[in-house]
């Protein structure tokens, strides 16, 4: 048995089944652990959902900010970007089962001391606070009020932790960590301006891999394809996932037993990430 984390498909389906096939990945066999951003901007995002869901429980996936804007834009009273490719999923005939399929992920993930989320995890937050943390956004995401949380989940603020916050600016706050973070200042502030390469942050704000922990666990996320599978001067065990597949890079798997990384070349004209 072989347990792989594979960075953001973004849509990459025809990338997605071929780095399968290298794999040589039997769903009754191994594992599969997905960083969220399944679907948007790239070509497919329809057969990427179908795919993932068919693999059944095979799959650990954990939502990411595009993930995230379907549901708002299916059940949130969202709209479409200029830029989005999410129309196949909105209007396929099996869009209910595939929405519910994805609304019912976490937001987090963890294995001993393996923990995958899409953005990563502030320095302040351990383990098992993070898994509660992931519980409390699925509950509302699986509560009679989901419309309503997904109606009011955008925004920047709160833009700093508190463990007293509650209600609504608690939920968004979770959500933002742990699905748009890149950097954050020493008391683990966020900013949401910069999202080049780890050295385009404004002043005082580094990424949130370069602030040390008080303990060590591996973590693997996606979400940031300018820095190409890279953390500089990382402070913590981590692994970056996303190769920017649908940018012209690749798409990266781990197998976490091993350490080694399988990608396959993308098949897309290469781009900047937004």
């Amino acid at each position: 048995m072989s347990t792989y984390a594979i960075g953001d498909l973004h849509g990459c389906h025809a990338e997605f089944v071929t780095l399968l096939e290298q794999l040589s990945f039997d769903p009754g066999r191994d594992v599969l652990w997905l960083v969220g951003d399944l679907v948007n901007r790239g070509p497919d995002s329809l057969a990427c959902l179908r795919e993932a869901e068919r693999l059944g429980s095979a799959v650990h996936c954990v939502l990411g900010n595009h993930d995230f804007h379907l549901l708002v834009a299916a059940r949130g009273g969202g709209k479409l970007k200029k830029n989005d490719s999410l129309k196949t999923v909105l209007e396929a005939p099996d869009r209910e089962r595939l929405l519910d399929w994805l609304q019912s992920r976490p937001l987090a993930v963890r294995q001993d001391d393996w923990l995958m989320t899409h953005a990563g995890l502030l320095p302040q937050w351990g383990l098992d606070q993070v898994e509660a943390l992931s519980q409390e956004v699925q509950a509302a995401l699986a509560g009679e009020q989901s419309g309503d949380f997904l109606r009011q989940l955008y925004g920047n603020h709160p833009d700093r932790w508190d463990d007293a916050l509650d209600g609504m600016d608690r939920l968004r706050c979770v959500v933002n960590v742990l699905t748009r973070m890149r950097f954050i200042d020493p008391e683990g502030c966020l900013d949401f301006t910069a999202n080049q390469g780890p050295d385009s942050g404004p002043p005082g704000f580094a990424p949130w891999f370069q602030f040390p922990r008080d303990d060590d666990p591996h973590l693997l996320f996606g979400h940031w394809a300018a820095l190409e599978g890279r953390t500089p001067d990382a402070r913590v065990r981590v692994s970056a996932l996303d190769t920017g597949c649908a940018w012209g890079g690749s798409l990266t798997a781990l197998d976490l037993a091993t350490g080694e990384r399988t990608c396959v070349p993308s098949r897309a004209s290469a781009e900047v990430a937004p």
